[in-house]
């Protein structure tokens, strides 16, 4: 948790933008609250809610707050323990000394929100809040506000309001991030060198969890680890790892501050590229590089995607696997076959960053709307790029057969790609690349203190 006066500048921040778009009434904040596995008592690993974290700061289940936009009062509703809660769990802090290390004046018992939101409502005053993403908050939303439907009551006033503010990640953020991808550096080099034919995968993933465990709150999402690259999330790790693969780890740290970090690496599972294996990683590696060098204040990062789609077509032209214009190429969206994602994403108390507010207002423009075509309408981020923001920079190549087949069977790009060479890599798998990048007034920098291998040499030597 930061300073007290970190939450309350953002909280002040909220209600000015607020005031500033013409909103008045009150704005409903409700934290996360546990979700038992099995029976009431064994729960999932508890998470708060990331807006609740950005503003509040308070790690703790069934919580609530509200921040009155016309007054400026601010009012925290949480329950202090009895005496079968310190029984199982011990003393806790009070109530009150936890609104006080966050700042906020005023607080009620949890089961007063009820009446708070009732007493606003009757005497006519706008309730803002924000799209919920677990049962729990829909539910209680419901009951609170006496609607079915939260979804289309949601305020969108105060759902860009808060996307504006944590886009731009603040310095004491950024340092917190790169904290983060320093463990997520850890995390991966564990895994690397624990690459070893006739091991299962599922060991090297023990073996990287347990460090993010230890070091931090846990993996920032489910760990990818996997020698089908191909699949593009293939969570299954039961497979033995075999000589002469591509092993894809695509893998985070969550920080015990709860910023996330992202990095993906290929690797060839003997140590060695097979000479296939290394010109499709060259290509790879160079439209990582060359969107790296691109990203930067005044671009979007629509056009840094296709940028890299330009380059990696201009390459594979190279390999005899697509032929024709370049341009006609790129807006045919053949790069696609090839790349069926987006170049990247927002990343920081989420390592998708918001997305549970809506990905096209979090990732898009005003002036921006999404495109239909295969891996750029999948494209997570394409605003125009400031100084604060941070985004995952992760191109990748993939021969899907299915995909293959199917724009082969429906006669799409016959007069760009060469389906009969592309024959010949059908048992390739994939592999993507994947740095985490912020956005500063000169360009961008990528975040932690070292960086992983990337470079073919580079992964070969550090893989001897």
């Amino acid at each position: 948790m930061f300073a007290k006066e970190v939450y309350m500048r953002r909280r002040a921040a909220l209600l000015g933008k607020m005031r500033e778009a013409g909103q008045s009434g009150l704005v409903l904040f409700v934290g996360n609250a546990d979700a038992p596995a099995q029976y009431k008592d064994n729960c999932y690993k508890w998470r708060q809610d990331s807006s609740w974290l950005y503003f509040m700061g308070l790690d703790e289940p069934l919580m609530a707050a509200i921040l009155d936009i016309d007054s400026g009062a601010e009012t925290l509703f949480a329950d202090d323990v009895e005496i079968d809660d310190i029984i199982w769990m011990g003393p806790q802090p009070s109530v009150r000394s936890k609104a006080d290390a966050v700042g906020i004046a005023h607080t009620a018992p949890y089961a007063a929100l009820g009446q708070a939101v009732s007493l606003a409502q009757k005497s006519g005053r706008s309730i803002h809040f924000l799209p919920p993403s677990r049962y729990f908050n829909t539910l209680k939303l419901m009951e609170l506000l006496g609607v079915k439907d939260v979804k289309s009551n949601v305020s969108e006033s105060l759902t860009k309001a808060v996307i504006s503010l944590r886009l731009i990640k603040e310095d004491i953020e950024i340092e917190a991030l790169d904290r983060a991808c320093d463990l997520g550096f850890e995390m991966h080099s564990i895994g690397r060198d624990a690459i070893v034919p006739g091991i299962v995968e599922q060991e090297i993933v023990g073996k990287m969890e347990g460090m993010a465990l230890a070091k931090g709150w846990g993996v920032s999402f489910p760990t990818i680890l996997t020698q089908h690259g191909e699949t593009l999330h293939n969570h299954g790790h039961a497979a033995i790892v075999e000589a002469g693969k591509l092993m894809v780890i695509d893998a985070g740290v969550e920080s015990n501050e709860h910023y996330a970090s992202d990095f993906t690496r290929t690797y060839p599972t003997s140590g060695k590229f097979t000479q296939k294996q290394r010109e499709i990683y060259q290509i790879v590696y160079e439209c990582n590089e060359l969107a790296f060098q691109l990203a930067k204040p005044g671009i979007t990062y629509r056009e840094v995607h296709l940028a890299t789609a330009r380059k990696m077509l201009e390459c594979l032209s190279g390999l005899g696997l697509v032929k024709g214009n370049l341009d006609e190429m790129v807006a045919a969206g053949i790069a696609g076959l090839f790349q069926p994602h987006g170049l990247g994403h927002n990343m920081g108390l989420d390592v998708h960053d918001m997305e549970d507010l809506g990905e096209n207002l979090v990732g898009y423009d005003p002036d921006q709307t999404r495109a239909r075509q295969l891996g750029l309408r999948s494209l997570r981020m394409a605003r125009r790029l400031q100084p604060g923001h941070v985004i995952t920079d992760e191109p990748g190549i993939y021969f899907i057969p299915a995909l293959i087949e199917k724009f082969k069977r429906e006669g799409l790009g016959h007069d760009f790609v060469n389906y009969a060479k592309l024959e010949a890599y059908y048992d390739f798998g994939g592999i993507r690349l994947e740095d985490d990048v912020l956005i500063t007034e000169g360009g961008a920098r990528r975040l932690g203190s070292r960086r992983l291998p990337i470079s073919p040499d580079d992964v070969e030597a550090v893989m001897k």
